[in-house]
């Protein structure tokens, strides 16, 4: 980790951290009005892209990763299943368990509402930073993905 003396005129750490927040909760906010409007609580969501990035596991997996119990997992994931956007197979390894897994039209509307919220961001960044600017904002990203892995 680094840490150096703030140069004079440097904001105060409370000060960026202020000012980061806002401006990345307004951008979440602007990213989100480029989706189709849907109605999963967030835990739903997390379940989903949870789903999406790691792939099918069971209830009890899910309950474990998403830190709850799995009597309420199973709730979230039957609102899901009613949602048409998860279904249950088999495992493979052991037919006694249901692995929990995205389904193919649930794919296809999570693919398509990435390319919105990428489309609008690409816009906004053609329309609104330089050349120059897109690089800042390049070396800024690599710090946020820092911060994000803190």
């Amino acid at each position: 980790m680094v840490k150096s003396s703030p140069s004079p005129n440097a904001p105060s750490a409370a000060a960026l951290a202020a000012d980061l927040r806002i401006s990345v909760g307004k951008l979440v906010r602007r990213l989100r009005e480029q989706a189709h409007p849907g109605d999963f609580t967030s835990a739903q969501k997390s379940v989903l892209l949870r789903l999406d990035r790691d792939g099918p596991a069971t209830v009890s997996a899910l309950a474990r990763a998403e830190s709850v119990r799995p009597q309420s997992m199973r709730i979230t994931v039957a609102g899901l299943e009613a949602m048409k956007a998860v279904h249950g197979k088999p495992d493979p390894d052991d037919g006694r368990q249901t692995l929990i897994d995205l389904t193919p039209a649930f794919r296809k509307t999570l693919k398509e509402t990435r390319a919105a919220k990428e489309d609008w961001l690409v816009h906004a960044l053609q329309a609104q930073l330089t050349p120059a600017e897109q690089g800042e904002l390049a070396a800024a990203v690599k710090l946020l993905q820092r911060l994000a892995d803190f």
